[in-house]
């Protein structure tokens, strides 16, 4: 029943309370405060299972940067993506900024076990 709950949580954009009702719907009847007080306990190991789980990253990286809009101002929106398209990480910034962009993408090659054999950064200018 606490893996359960705790998979929930972690697994799917739910809140507490809505772990809660899903719970209570199969008859189980916990707070949403004990649902929290769980996560807290066992949410540690629930990520390291999944990190262990996720596929190794490609050898073809793409940095990638879109313009959206964020309560009607526009700011900018770097992704760095592996072959398969996961997203590794993000930065979004208000101004556009090449050399913050290139800084994203030196920390990511730190962190990541294999270097990638290409990375594609559609040319930045900066």
């Amino acid at each position: 029943m606490i893996s359960r709950a705790v998979w929930l949580y972690f697994r799917f954009p739910l809140n507490l309370r809505m772990v809660e009702e899903m719970l209570a719907a199969r008859d189980i009847k916990v707070s949403h405060e004990t649902v929290r007080q769980w996560a807290l306990k066992f949410g540690q190991g629930y990520a390291n299972q999944v990190w262990r789980r996720l596929p190794a990253p490609g050898d073809k990286g793409h940095l990638d940067e879109i313009v959206i809009s964020i309560a009607g101002q526009k700011h900018w929106l770097w992704r760095a993506l592996d072959q398969h398209g996961v997203v590794i990480d993000i930065l979004i910034q208000s101004r556009r900024n090449a050399n913050a962009a290139k800084r994203l993408l030196r920390k990511l090659l730190k962190k990541q076990r294999i270097a990638p054999r290409v990375m594609i950064t559609d040319k930045l200018a900066g």
